[in-house]
């Protein structure tokens, strides 16, 4: 029995395999890179930086290789259309922000819809394809993701950077939890994974 200690949990398993221990740290490193990069995303947003077209190309390199990790389980196409519901997501994301950084409600909750459509659209995607995926407990989860981001850009809006520190503290918290879920899933469903 191996014991491992995560920000989101201890978990006593079995030891685990080279390929079972690869994917959860790839799942968790691109959910970190995820997280890392649309909070410098949205600051790069809000104060018009100069790094703000690379930031952005770096951020939805983010889409791709979330895709690829599904693609040695999956296959090509559900790989592909996983890193595209993400890439949405991201440029959502994007979208969001500059309304609110302007002001406009109307457009603000046009894209704030969409955002959380797209969130369903995943969590429908991910519970269609692993059976260990609850599309319930997979929409709560990143609905939450929506509403910690949302408010970090305000806490940021207002300059309120403690709050948009301790919040961001959160959400990496929150992502990593998606990682273990989703990660564990894809071990139930490829027992082989383990071996």
């Amino acid at each position: 029995m191996c014991i491992y200690v995560y920000p989101t949990g201890v978990y006593y398993t079995p030891c685990v395999s080279g390929a079972e221990h690869e994917l959860r740290n790839t799942l968790r490193l691109l959910w970190e890179q995820h997280v890392y990069w649309t909070k410098s995303a949205i600051i790069s947003l809000i104060n018009n930086s100069p790094d703000l077209d690379a930031v952005l190309a770096r951020l939805l390199r983010n889409a791709p290789e979330m895709g690829n990790v599904l693609k040695p389980y999956y296959g090509e196409q559900l790989g592909d259309q996983y890193g595209a519901l993400i890439k949405a997501h991201l440029v959502i994301a994007a979208d969001l922000v500059k309304a609110a950084k302007e002001g406009d409600t109307q457009s603000f909750e046009s894209v704030d819809k969409k955002w959380y459509a797209n969130a369903d659209d995943i969590a429908i995607f991910l519970s269609s394809i692993n059976p260990y995926i609850s599309q319930e407990d997979m929409r709560e989860m990143m609905y939450k993701h929506l509403d910690l981001f949302k408010s970090e850009t305000v806490f940021l809006l207002q300059q309120d950077y403690q709050a948009a520190i301790n919040t961001f503290d959160e959400i990496e918290m929150q992502a990593l939890h998606m990682a273990d879920y989703i990660s564990a899933a894809i071990i139930k469903q490829f027992p082989q994974i383990q071996m």
